[in-house]
């Protein structure tokens, strides 16, 4: 069996898209940074390093469309933090959203990375933004990366 594996970190020549919400800045923040320090450390330049920020989380499936049609990022970061309130609108908003960004990255054949979280207090939420590596935003951003790179392996 030959096992194909994410391989040595080339990225200085490529482009990455971070598209964050407006909604629950402190735990957003978070990811974004998290994000944006995950794809400097493995090598992408940080002015190749665009962020798009939209209303909510509902919205972020159609910018990352976008995004992917435009041909100009060889992967898309998704961050977002949708947080259980008092009314089903967690269960519809959070659930279109992750089915709206797997439905981006099938259809153009480009790695996005999920970082949206979907907790039920906002204490699950400071601690999966936190300053370490269980952040959501560096496993969004490390999970484009190493998908990028098992992609171009079998190119």
């Amino acid at each position: 069996m030959n096992k194909i594996a994410a391989q040595a970190d080339s990225f200085s020549m490529d482009r990455f898209a971070i598209v964050s919400t407006q909604w629950n800045p402190v735990i957003v923040d978070s990811l974004v940074d998290a994000a944006e320090r995950t794809l400097t450390q493995r090598g992408v330049p940080a002015e190749n390093i665009d962020q798009y920020v939209v209303p909510g989380a509902f919205e972020i499936p159609l910018m990352a469309g976008r995004l992917a049609e435009s041909e100009r990022y060889a992967g898309i970061i998704a961050l977002g933090a949708v947080i259980k309130g008092d009314t089903a609108h967690f269960e519809y908003v959070a659930g279109e959203c992750a089915r709206g960004i797997a439905d981006v990255a099938l259809n153009y054949g480009l790695p996005v990375g999920f970082g949206v979280l979907a907790t039920y207090d906002l204490q699950q939420a400071l601690d999966r933004a936190g300053p370490n590596e269980e952040n959501k935003g560096v496993e969004a951003a490390a999970a484009v990366l190493d998908t990028l790179n098992i992609l171009r392996a079998v190119a």
